[in-house]
């Protein structure tokens, strides 16, 4: 299969958790952290995010003050995607939706934007031989960021640890689902960065997908 190198990031808590329960928008992290996102934003030829994230964090998927803006990818199982989103209405990449489940289009309307219907591996290599996407940086949530740990698609992780936050919750999600639905098997990563920022509490880490 051919893909695009594939990267992904999210804050977790001291616990563990991605967010709390029940799960609450972005921007719990500190400043430095949301400047760190949008670092790694500008090295992606392409955002993937599924849309529950989307509309929870009203993200834009865009870099402020840059001509080169990425393409757009929201994923849905269903399709059913909110067309007042303040995404479809903010200039930026162009917009790609992916609808993984229902194949009909009955629903969707027509707007300045791409719809494939395909499984996420088809839609991964579509990206790559047809719209030149070498590199992918994956937003969110926990369940799309299951689905390409559960097919090993993914080649970078990043992490920020938020040390002054702790969230518990028994349903509360982690960097890959709820935390009793298990992968299918290990991934194996290796630390490659290290960064500890003392004014917040916050650790910025990179790991990178060990394939020896």
């Amino acid at each position: 299969m051919r893909k695009p190198v594939i990267s992904t990031n999210l804050a977790i808590s001291a616990d563990g958790k991605i967010s709390s329960d029940p799960p609450r928008p972005s921007g719990w992290t500190s400043a430095q952290d949301h400047q760190r996102l949008l670092d790694l934003r500008k090295n992606a030829d392409a955002l993937l995010v599924g849309r529950g994230t989307l509309e929870a964090d009203q993200m834009t998927m865009t870099i402020p003050g840059q001509s080169r803006q990425p393409l757009r990818c929201i994923v849905s199982h269903k399709g059913d995607f909110d067309f007042t989103h303040p995404l479809f209405h903010r200039p930026g990449g162009k917009i790609h939706l992916l609808v993984t489940g229902d194949r009909s289009p009955s629903h969707l309307e027509a707007g300045d934007f791409s719809v494939h219907f395909q499984s996420l591996p088809e839609f991964l290599e579509n990206l790559a031989i047809n719209y030149g996407v070498a590199r992918l940086h994956c937003e969110g949530g926990g369940q799309l960021i299951k689905a390409l740990a559960s097919l090993d698609l993914i080649d970078e992780f990043h992490l920020t640890l938020a040390g002054h936050t702790l969230f518990g919750g028994h349903q509360a999600p982690t960097t890959t689902g709820i935390p009793q639905d298990f992968l299918p098997r290990s991934v194996d990563f290796e630390l490659h960065h290290f960064e500890q920022i003392h004014e917040t509490g916050e650790c910025f880490m990179t790991y990178k997908r060990s394939r020896g």
